[in-house]
């Protein structure tokens, strides 16, 4: 006996407001993975999410009587988008209860699209309590973004194109995990028609809400969950998706912030758009499994969710997106505290290319530690190797790749003041940005005088940018400043800079 679903999706009103988001190849991924993946545009609908399906589908069924009292919902964004179009469209009032942590972006969509936009509450789930209590003051209707029959089926309206565009030849669905209305309704869908195709669901590690449930046989209820992805942020996920979960979803996958930033590089590669964190759950979710499972010659479909992103979380993408894709180490090494002491490390490491170099001068110390980045191009087997080569040069190495203290805090706070140190001059330097430029700028500084300060981050410009401090005695500074004009490098001195002399200076 076919599941009620079938005929709910098969009926569901939804393309009144969305389109039906083209499935495509993605050339670059598919090529380094050895698959073919696919990427379901949901980013492209008119609120650049998918959840308007499930929205206008519940809201098309209220009766007009029903619906002239205005509805209301609970979201981190893009539900509340979704409710507040099809509010508009059909001429009534919509109140989006949102957490205060929602990105801009995405509270002031809502407000555009003329919903009235209440927050409240750190999460999700705070959000919900005070979108009910307003249920009961005002008589309003509630639009559940997920544990709502109706909304499930609109939302399995995305795994009816992908059946329909790919003609069924597809080995698995990967699929975001939130509240779980989205995967349910494909799920429910897509193995009534063809029980041997995989759905896998895929949710951040701090947000494990499904995949813990799941393993306890019951809902669980964090007691609080990660903000990157915040448009899966739910610390309970719904009782009608979690029972349609339990029954059609062939597994679920925790992924790393960084697997999700470089996930989000992965899609802007094949496509130059830029999705959301819960967007690129579903392709950090595949990478992830072809990895586990060694997979080839598989069709793999991703749901690309939705794109509202706030333009200032890129500059924290960027910064873990190598890393997520094995393509960055970061490693602290303790090198000898003597002159040509970077030149020889930088000498050891090749024409490898320098991402990050942080370096400060210690006093009455014969070691020195410095922190430092550099790209790999064959991942962690590359990165072992180099830390191997490193030790084997008499290099104390610690690898930091690893710990989210010193992606997060310890990069940007190697440095401070040099107590006792004399002679120092600081110099901003540009060089042209290529494999082995750093080691170039090193050569040309040379070994005669002591560098006591040394920051550098490749930024992906032409142009590699480095800040030095370097000891010259009195006597030797003109001799210094000709050698430096000789390099033929553009510096500008900072020596009297304020937040030197506040921060770095002796």
């Amino acid at each position: 006996m076919a599941s009620p679903y079938i005929e709910r999706i098969l009926k569901a009103r939804v393309y009144e407001v969305a389109v039906e988001s083209p499935l495509e190849l993605a050339p670059r991924l598919s090529r380094r993975l050895d698959n073919q993946v696919y990427l379901k545009r949901e980013d492209l609908q008119p609120v650049f999410s998918f959840k308007l399906r499930g929205a206008h589908n519940k809201i098309a069924h209220l009766s007009d009587s029903v619906a002239q009292r205005g509805v209301i919902c609970a979201s981190a964004g893009n539900h509340a988008q979704g409710v507040a179009l099809v509010a508009k469209q059909r001429g009534i009032h919509a109140v989006v209860v949102m957490p205060q942590t929602t990105p801009h972006i995405k509270v002031q969509a809502v407000l555009d699209l003329g919903g009235e936009v209440v927050l409240h509450g750190d999460d999700y789930d705070a959000a919900f309590d005070r979108a009910l209590a307003l249920v009961r003051e005002r008589s309003l209707v509630f639009v559940h973004p997920f544990d709502d029959p109706d909304v499930i089926a609109g939302q399995g309206t995305i795994g009816l194109e992908v059946l329909r565009q790919s003609g069924g030849d597809v080995d698995a669905i990967f699929v975001p995990i939130g509240g779980g209305g989205l995967i349910a309704g494909i799920a429910v869908y897509v193995k009534y028609l063809y029980p041997r195709m995989k759905v896998i669901g895929v949710q951040p590690e701090d947000a494990p809400t499904m995949y813990e449930s799941l393993r306890a046989g019951h809902r669980i209820t964090k007691e609080r969950v990660g903000m990157f992805a915040d448009g899966v942020a739910v610390r309970r996920v719904g009782e009608e998706p979690f029972a349609l979960v339990r029954q059609h979803v062939d597994e679920v996958l925790l992924v790393s912030t960084d697997e999700i930033c470089s996930a989000i590089q992965d899609v802007f590669e094949d496509t130059r758009s830029i999705v959301e964190p819960a967007g690129a759950l579903a392709v950090a979710g595949i990478k992830k499994l072809v990895t586990r499972s060694q997979w080839k010659d598989k069709r793999l479909v991703a749901i690309n969710s939705g794109a509202n992103m706030n333009f200032d979380r890129l500059r924290h993408v960027a910064e873990r997106a190598d890393i997520g894709g094995e393509r960055e180490a970061l490693l602290a090494v303790e090198i000898p505290e003597r002159k040509g002491s970077f030149l020889q490390f930088c000498e050891t490491l090749g024409r490898r290319s320098v991402t990050e170099f942080n370096y400060r001068f210690e006093n009455n110390n014969e070691r020195a530690q410095i922190f430092v980045g550099f790209s790999l191009s064959q991942g962690k087997l590359e990165r072992d190797t180099i830390v191997r080569q490193l030790k084997e040069a008499s290099f104390v190495v610690t690898d930091m790749t690893d710990s989210e203290m010193a992606k997060l805090h310890v990069r940007y706070m190697v440095g401070g003041h040099a107590r006792g140190l004399t002679d120092e001059l600081l110099y901003r330097f540009e060089f042209p940005e290529r494999p082995g430029a750093l080691l170039k700028f090193l050569q040309a500084i040379g070994t005669h005088w002591n560098i006591s300060l040394f920051h550098y981050r490749n930024h992906g410009s032409d142009y590699g940018r480095v800040l030095a401090g370097i000891q010259v005695p009195q006597s030797e500074r003109t001799a210094f400043l000709q050698h430096l004009n000789d390099l033929h490098y553009p510096y500008t001195e900072e020596t009297n800079n304020p937040a030197y002399r506040m921060f770095l200076g002796a």
